[in-house]
């Protein structure tokens, strides 16, 4: 005997709502519910109902949960940021899982804005800041002081794996959530930041390599100190981006202690440098290639010809790279990459603390709950392990 159809009572306006938020067109959600366009656009101007089924497959479509269809009204529209740091020619249009991992992000804040409530603490302030009329070398000391990292270290450093993680947890530390997107092209996004306090937020590509990553997490950082969440226009936002790009550099690799490098020392503007000598610059820095001949070009040391050509040749070398298939991680540590220790720490903490349950502390590090002992254990005997997941 036929099962019998079970409707879903909902208001259509959720069914639109959800779908424009993420990205799809009529026909796109269609196609991937595997019904006619038309049975579609009746259920959402309200002419004809979803099945139950039909609406939990919609539900994981627009990766939305199923009682957020069940709300009486839509809820406002969600600002768009507009300082994603892409590749250059990147399409401007955001895809469905970009968009995702901005809503994951939001949602991911919010969570921490209520767990410190719950447990009674405040969040961490983070009240530096800058303007473009700063001086950007200015700025990037400033950076440098407030991570507390030194040259020393970062010369350290036994390779990009372990500077990025370093990087990242001395962000996280002066109240800045830096978290790891999954599955957007770089050519689409290589990072943006929310810049609302407290906790600002921080997204990188985990397909970008570690050295990416970190000059992603300073320009975004950047971002976050100019408190630029709303861009005027395009030629401001175009100052914006080379001015965080300045500063990402220089608090990378500072200038005067590049020109104190033995193998820079003294020898003035060059039309060729070494590409031994680039790679072993950028090897002690754990910076790109393009980091260091950018630095050269700022401090006089290299001409503009010499910048341009180098550049190009990297990045046809980029376009050529077919990365390998990687390693797999465990769970426990793709749920810590991707959401990032001080996040990690704190929903244990919240746990723990009985303010929330197991289930919630799941959901909200989205790992399986039988992998929760191993996440405790890793957080508590801190590893470096980054990978692509």
């Amino acid at each position: 005997m036929a099962q019998p159809r079970i409707n879903a009572i909902i208001n259509p306006e959720l069914l639109v709502w959800a779908r424009e938020e993420a990205g799809l067109s009529l026909q796109e959600a269609a196609d991937r519910l595997h019904v006619k366009v038309e049975q579609l656009s009746a259920c959402e101007q309200g002419v004809k109902q979803l099945t139950i089924n039909q609406l939990r497959t919609l539900s994981g479509i627009y990766k939305r949960p199923l009682a957020f269809f069940y709300l009486p009204q839509p809820p406002s529209k969600s600002a768009a940021l507009r300082d994603f740091r892409r590749l250059p020619d990147a399409e401007r249009n955001a895809t469905p899982a970009l968009r995702h991992e901005i809503r994951r992000a939001r949602y991911r804040r919010q969570i921490a804005l209520r767990l410190y409530d719950e447990i009674g603490e405040n969040p961490p302030q983070f009240t530096n800041t800058t303007n473009l009329e700063a001086n950007h070398e200015d700025a990037a000391q400033e950076i440098r002081e407030l991570l507390g990292i030194t040259y020393e270290q970062q010369c350290q450093f036994s390779s990009e794996y372990e500077a990025y993680p370093r990087w990242r947890e001395a962000i996280e530390a002066r109240g800045v959530l830096v978290f790891q997107s999954a599955g957007i092209k770089l050519s689409e996004m290589r990072g943006f930041s929310i810049s609302d306090t407290p906790l600002p937020v921080i997204v990188v590509n985990n397909k970008d390599i570690p050295r990416g990553r970190v000059f992603t997490m300073l320009h975004e950082l950047t971002h976050v100190m100019l408190r630029s969440g709303g861009l005027c226009n395009l030629s401001e936002q175009q100052d914006m981006e080379v001015f965080c790009n300045m500063v990402a550099g220089a608090a990378l690799v500072p200038q005067e202690r590049l020109l104190d490098e033995r193998e820079v020392r003294g020898r003035g503007q060059q039309a060729e440098w070494p590409d031994a000598v680039i790679r072993m610059l950028a090897n002690r820095y754990k910076a790109s290639r393009e980091v260091i001949i950018r630095r050269l070009l700022i401090a006089g040391y290299a001409t503009p010809a010499f910048y341009e050509r180098k550049r190009a040749e990297y990045q046809r070398e980029a376009d050529a790279y077919t990365p390998s298939g990687g390693f797999s991680q465990p769970p426990h540590i793709k749920a810590i990459n991707s959401a990032g220790r001080m996040f990690v720490e704190l929903v244990l903490n919240s746990y723990h603390q009985e303010k929330i349950t197991s289930s919630d502390a799941s959901d909200y590090l989205e790992v399986r709950m039988k992998y929760m002992g191993n996440l405790e254990k890793a957080v508590q005997h801190p590893t470096l392990e980054v990978g692509a997941a």
